[in-house]
């Protein structure tokens, strides 16, 4: 089920997001609306697009969160990787963005600061996260 799920929301996202869908669903509202005086614009033609762009919107919120929740893990693997193969780089970072936001920015600010005051930027890599947060 995943990976036919994965299948079917990288090809719908990636059809989604080319220009040729975006003309598409420009004329099909242009029909719609030159449509509305032939049908009287009754209740049945604007039913016709709000039900239509409902559906689709509902559709879409959830592929665009599977291809922003593959792209961001895909990334991080990415990320974890180079710090696991650089030799400075602190091997604590791998995982923090299980962290809670409070403590991602503590992290991110003790950083800020610690570039900040110091000019050398080997001084800098050789701290442990700990030591740099209890810095400041």
């Amino acid at each position: 089920m995943d990976r036919f799920f994965t299948r079917v929301a990288s090809k719908s996202a990636s059809i989604m997001g080319r220009p040729a869908a975006f003309v598409v669903s420009t004329l099909l509202v242009i029909v719609w609306a030159v449509s509305g005086p032939f049908l009287n614009y009754s209740d049945t033609w604007q039913l016709i697009v709000n039900t239509a762009t409902t559906v689709l919107t509902f559709l879409a919120v959830f592929l665009i969160q599977n291809s922003q929740n593959r792209d961001g893990a895909a990334m991080q693997a990415k990320l974890d990787e180079i710090l696991r193969a650089l030799d400075k780089a602190r091997v604590e970072f791998v995982g923090i963005e299980h962290l809670t936001d409070a403590q991602i920015c503590e992290i991110r600010d003790a950083l800020e600061k610690d570039i900040q005051s110091e000019g050398d930027r080997e001084k800098t890599t050789n701290k442990t996260v700990e030591t740099l947060l209890q810095r400041y």
